[in-house]
């Protein structure tokens, strides 16, 4: 069994993207610009956004955020947003989500400058990443297909089931693993909380990708000798015996489908720590795009 490290591949791609941050810098050139707009005070989403704030300090990218108040209305955001589409400076943004509930998410994404969606949200870019097209793929199904490529894990001619078919995770993945390239050439079926005898799919797939949401959904049972599995699921479960009194957990019972499987991500440390390298990524690729 191989263990497919994204935190140690993340900060494989961290270095490679400072050097490349570096090299600009020598030229006489700016920075990668990223901006984050924070809505609120969320407890999840303020962790989250400082440590992408961190990762550009990581880097080398010059960082903005963007604090907003929870209160704010929404066309006072759609203000701010055209405000970072006009701002030169700035090469990529993402506005955290989730949004609270006065404001219209998708009338928010949709005002974002394609160009600068490094979220890779906006459908202009998810039409063209499903026409096979130049485009900002989302950060996490861009991680995953990070990873596949990083250990060479074979995709040509396998079976992938994915189950999730979330806009940010399973819907995408679907569509990258089935087109033509090194990561793809798959078969893909794509499962969700309402297909009936979900394990009976399972069981068949040479590759799971697990979206789903819920804790330890993927019982050993589930899964082939063999089988490939990326978890994208993290959740928090009550733990008295933890010094934290809690446990981070994926959508995999891992202790008992990792002795079947040739490959697996871990929670925490898996699926995670790619999707803030990748979105550094993204925002390295928009600055470049942006010059051509």
């Amino acid at each position: 069994m191989t263990i497919l490290d994204g935190k140690k591949t993340s900060e494989t791609l961290k270095k490679e993207i400072a050097e490349e941050v570096k090299q600009l810098k020598a030229a006489g050139k700016k920075a990668p610009h990223l901006a984050a707009v924070l809505v609120g005070d969320d407890g999840a989403s303020l962790t989250y956004v400082g440590s992408k704030v961190k990762a550009c300090e990581q880097v080398g990218f010059a960082s903005t955020l963007v604090k907003l108040p929870a209160d704010i209305s929404e066309e006072a955001l759609l203000e701010e947003i055209a405000e970072l589409n006009a701002n030169d400076d700035i090469d990529g943004y993402i506005v955290q989500l989730p949004l609270p509930k006065h404001i219209d998410e998708q009338k928010i994404l949709l005002a974002i400058d394609p160009a600068k969606d490094v979220d890779g949200f906006h459908p202009a870019n998810f039409g063209r990443m499903a026409l096979d097209m130049e485009a900002f793929i989302p950060a996490t199904p861009f991680g995953i297909m990070e990873l596949l490529k990083r250990y060479q894990v074979p995709t040509k001619g396998k079976h992938v089931v994915v189950v999730g078919r979330s806009h940010i995770v399973g819907r995408p993945i679907s569509i990258l693993l089935s087109q033509k390239g090194a990561q793809g050439n798959a078969t893909v079926t794509l499962t969700h909380s309402h297909t009936p005898n979900l394990a009976e799919f399972t069981r068949k797939a040479d590759i799971i990708v697990m979206a789903l949401g819920i804790p330890e959904f993927l019982k050993g049972d589930m899964v082939k000798e063999g089988v490939t599995v990326i978890d994208v699921g993290i959740t928090r479960l009550k733990d008295d015996t933890s010094p934290k009194g809690y446990r981070i957990v994926g959508d995999v019972a891992y202790n008992e489908v990792s002795p079947k499987a040739s490959f697996i991500t871990p929670v925490p440390g898996g699926v995670g720590p790619m999707t803030i390298a990748m979105l550094l990524k993204n925002t390295l690729l928009a600055y470049q795009w942006k010059d051509l």
